[in-house]
């Protein structure tokens, strides 16, 4: 059962993008539960433009038009869908899921009431509020390098990080295309202690991303990172909604 796009009078609403996993079954593709069966709850709006942005849905509203593309879902129904499925992982990603994360909370409650464990998809830009670091909720932290087409100015904020350390719930997952990533990413590690490390090769086809994988690995190795796949890129020809 979907969620209902009309939300409820007077509840709690989020600006989402698309909601799946229960009609059609997938998986996280990503980090360290790629493989895993998941849920997944896409939340609407980013505050990064990012060149490289494969969901630019949620926010290059030059492209697309948000009405379109987003509708206010009350959280009482999100949580109705989530609970319709025994798979006990829900993934809330973006855009980036923590400009509402003071609405975010009640459905993070509600999903662990239930037995879910939650991963938050994040470009690490903002600090979690208390509420939401708590026992069964990991944030896969992702903070973009200008390589992804941003100014770090912009995406990396240092007391966001530091957060994100502190709240020993987080994993540090970047996106890399060439061995010149990996030495910024080593900075950026030194710099804020961020651990553990994950990298993934960036590419929009099977091919890319395998071609990529095998540029890094070597040097991912050396590093004593981990390396994760692009899973749903190399699974689905069209992996929008998988």
């Amino acid at each position: 059962m979907a969620p209902r796009a009309v939300p409820r009078e007077g509840g709690v609403r989020l600006f989402i993008a698309e909601c799946f996993g229960v009609e059609q079954p997938t998986f996280q593709g990503e980090g360290p539960s790629c493989g895993h069966p998941a849920l997944f709850i896409r939340l609407s709006r980013c505050n990064l433009t990012c060149t490289r942005c494969d969901t630019k849905e949620t926010w290059d509203w030059s492209q697309f038009d948000p009405r379109e593309e987003s509708t206010r879902q009350a959280v009482p129904d999100l949580l109705v869908w989530a609970t319709s499925s025994p798979v006990d992982l829900v993934v809330i990603t973006g855009g980036e899921p923590l400009l509402q994360q003071r609405k975010l909370v009640p459905l993070v409650q509600g999903l662990r009431a239930a037995g879910k464990r939650v991963e938050f998809e994040t470009n690490g830009t903002l600090a979690p509020l208390a509420e939401l670091v708590v026992e069964g909720v990991q944030f896969n932290v992702s903070p973009k390098l200008a390589s992804f087409g941003v100014l770090e100015e912009k995406s990396i904020r240092p007391a966001a990080l530091q957060a994100f350390v502190a709240s020993e719930r987080a994993v540090f997952k970047f996106v890399a295309s060439a061995v010149s990533d990996l030495d910024r990413i080593g900075e950026l590690v030194r710099a804020y202690g961020l651990d553990p490390v994950w990298v993934m090769p960036e590419g929009a086809t099977s091919e890319a991303v395998i071609a990529t994988t095998r540029a890094l690995a070597d040097d991912v190795a050396a590093r004593r990172w981990y390396l994760t796949t692009r899973l749903h890129v190399l699974a689905f020809p069209d992996p929008r909604g998988r």
